[in-house]
């Protein structure tokens, strides 16, 4: 991408004079004007506007994802950058940064999404692209954002807490330990776990996020190979078929129940196989073995099998019903074929745990912009977490593109 001369140079010298905090964000500020973020979401939003800005929607928006990306638990740390005129130039206030969350509304929240993308592509051609000959890895998974006062659709948790239930998609980049956000859904407090209409549509926006040729295409087997990942409240039949219908495959946690535990205890021990770490090695107090023939998946899509872990529990966890012999049992569900994943069923399952980095991802936005969303209105809470995923895209592409040449400091 060419320069668009529109950002001021800062010279970076050691000699101790002249120190200013949080200049590093401005390599996250630029990055957002040269991927042609700033410019989409000023597309997105220009008929809200009655007449000129001042400060454009796109600025406002992804100088509140920059906030974010710096610690930001509120719209009042956008004043961190407004602290700094000289290093940043002018910046929103506050009350303007709500005002232009509250153009965000579900009519033009999908167009807020469709930036996103088009920066994505940008960013991937510029230098932060994965290697598509590899599978592209999206893991979903719900957390709770708690609600310290009243707000519009907060409602009680399943943790006894009450506020929101978000729904996510992150796509994994372990070359860089993080990944990028492809989707979110903000939901009531009260959403289900298993909710599968919520898995599909934030799995159709996280296709959607990809650049086009990033995408899978049903039936090509010599196309982009793309894995959902879930825990087991993605483990529904309408999301599998979901996933089938896009040429998407999956992996989704199965419930550890009864009809698991009837043959699980007489599965000979010659059938157990050693599991494997990320070096292929073997991994201590872990062996892996597949069901399929043994449980009835006619219900699920053609080729799905079943696999089962069993490891021995770190000290002090407390066994359940479903453990066996003083072992921890746990199971997942994947329609890969015998062959595509080196390592065989030990393989798939280290491919599947892998599925745990998402937690990452969910604490790292947590520690900022997801502990707390902001505002009174749904719809402005909803915009707020699109800063929030924002936020960790800018931080993955400054790392995949500024510091490509040195993988030790992109992680």
């Amino acid at each position: 991408m060419k320069s668009s001369g529109s950002f001021r140079r800062l010279k970076v010298s050691a000699d101790g004079s002249g120190v200013v905090s949080h200049a590093g964000l401005g390599m996250l500020r630029e990055l957002a004007g040269h991927t042609g973020l700033v410019a989409a979401l000023d597309d997105a939003l220009a008929d809200t506007y009655r007449g000129p800005w001042v400060h454009s929607p796109g600025q406002v928006l992804t100088d509140l994802a920059v906030a974010v990306a710096d610690g930001a638990g509120a719209i009042t740390g956008i004043g961190v950058l407004g602290d700094r005129e000289d290093v940043f130039g002018a910046v929103a206030s506050m009350p303007t940064a709500w005002r232009v969350l509250d153009r965000v509304d579900a009519e033009h929240l999908p167009a807020v999404r469709a930036a996103r993308a088009a920066a994505r592509q940008a960013a991937w051609a510029a230098g932060a692209g994965p290697d598509l000959s590899r599978e592209l890895c999206i893991d979903l998974d719900a957390t709770i954002t708690v609600a310290h006062s009243e707000k519009e659709n907060a409602a009680a948790t399943w943790k006894r807490t009450f506020g929101f239930h978000p729904l996510l998609a992150f796509l994994d980049r372990p070359d860089i330990a993080g990944g990028e956000a492809l989707g979110g859904l903000l939901r009531p407090g009260n959403a289900g776990s298993n909710t599968a209409a919520d898995h599909i549509q934030v799995l159709d926006m996280a296709l959607a996020s990809l650049p086009a040729h990033a995408r899978p295409t049903p039936g090509d087997p010599g196309g982009p190979r793309v894995l959902a990942r879930s825990d087991s409240a993605g483990a529904t039949r309408a999301f599998a078929a979901a996933c089938r219908e896009r040429g998407v495959g999956f992996s989704f946690g199965f419930p550890v129940d009864f009809r698991i535990k009837k043959f699980v205890d007489g599965i000979p021990e010659q059938c157990w196989y050693p599991a494997i770490d990320t070096s292929s090695g073997i991994r201590d107090g872990a062996w892996v073995t597949e069901v399929t023939a043994n449980i009835d998946l006619s219900a699920w899509p053609d080729g799905s099998r079943l696999i089962l872990r069993k490891e021995r529990p770190h000290p002090g966890a407390q066994l359940t019903f479903t453990d066996s012999d003083g072992m921890r049992i746990t199971a997942f569900l994947t329609d890969a074929p015998p062959g595509v994943v080196g390592g065989n069923i030990a393989g798939l399952e280290l491919r599947h745990r892998q599925h745990a980095r998402v937690e990452d991802r969910i604490r790292q936005a947590k520690a900022t912009g997801l502990r707390n969303l902001p505002c009174r209105g749904f719809s402005e809470n909803a915009a707020w977490l699109e800063a929030v995923m924002m936020a960790t895209d800018l931080i993955a592409w400054t790392k995949l593109i500024a510091f490509g040449g040195d993988p030790v400091l992109a992680r």
